[in-house]
């Protein structure tokens, strides 16, 4: 079994994979030692584990998960994966777009990949049909937006996702902030999905991340819907360097 781990910006994921399927899942804003060895006591045959931050290396946590398991990957920029890394800056690149390229590449391989990621920031990332990982961008995610129009403005209130449908001409204020966000991004998302898409009729889309169900209703479009985008290219790549130092 494989204990996987995935610190992003505002949260820490921690996952087990038994053969490829999550069999635990725990989400908190630190990585505790306590739900560490929780999960490791009820799965006492996890003896591999992979770790991704985009926060600053924690040494000493990581020689504790060393000890409990016997052998932890700190992936980064010079971590072997299976794909070739087209990226001009790969020391650059965040561990957490290569995983979830990774992971999309491992449900549809052979095609071109397209990938958004809705968390603190939209990451867009491309996978060419060769298996290539061709670069992406980043912009910022919802609430982002939304914190950004109502701490940079004086009189512009703090809004949300719209709980109902979106309109193209808001009639309130609210309604203007709260529809103009959302339908940004949508037309963000269509226009990189229209432009790549017309040169790649294969494309296969990706959704992750916390918003991804909510946009996934609003793109007509055939996508794969996956939160666990990530931790799936993590165990991925925990396998693969596995194999290759066996």
């Amino acid at each position: 079994m494989n204990l996987v781990i995935d610190i992003g910006n505002t949260f820490a994921k921690v996952a087990i994979v038994d053969r490829g399927e999550i069999v635990a899942r725990e989400t908190q804003p630190q990585l505790e030692r306590d739900l560490l060895l929780r999960l490791l006591e009820r799965h006492p045959e996890t003896d591999r584990a992979i770790l991704s931050t985009t926060r600053l290396a924690d040494s000493a946590t990581e020689a504790f998960i060393e000890r409990q398991v016997g052998r932890l990957i700190r992936f980064g920029a010079q971590t072997p994966v299976p794909l070739r890394n087209g990226y001009a800056t790969p020391e650059t690149l965040g561990a957490d777009r290569m995983a979830a390229a990774v992971g999309a590449w491992g449900r549809a391989p052979g095609r071109e990949l397209l990938i958004f990621d809705f968390g603190s920031a939209i990451t867009i990332d491309r996978v060419s049909a060769a298996g290539e990982y061709l670069g992406g961008n980043i912009s910022p995610g919802m609430t982002m937006r939304f914190e950004a129009l109502h701490r940079l403005t004086d009189r512009l209130p703090l809004c949300g996702a719209p709980a109902g449908e979106t309109t193209l001409t808001g009639r309130t204020t609210r309604q203007a902030i709260e529809s103009g966000v959302a339908v940004g991004i949508v037309h963000e998302i269509e226009g990189y999905i229209d432009r790549i898409g017309a040169q790649n009729p294969d494309l296969a889309l990706f959704f992750a991340g916390r918003d991804a169900n909510f946009f996934a209703d609003k793109v007509k479009k055939p996508i794969f819907v996956t939160h666990d985008l990530v931790i799936e290219g993590l165990n991925r790549i925990l396998e693969y360097n596995a194999q290759l130092n066996s």
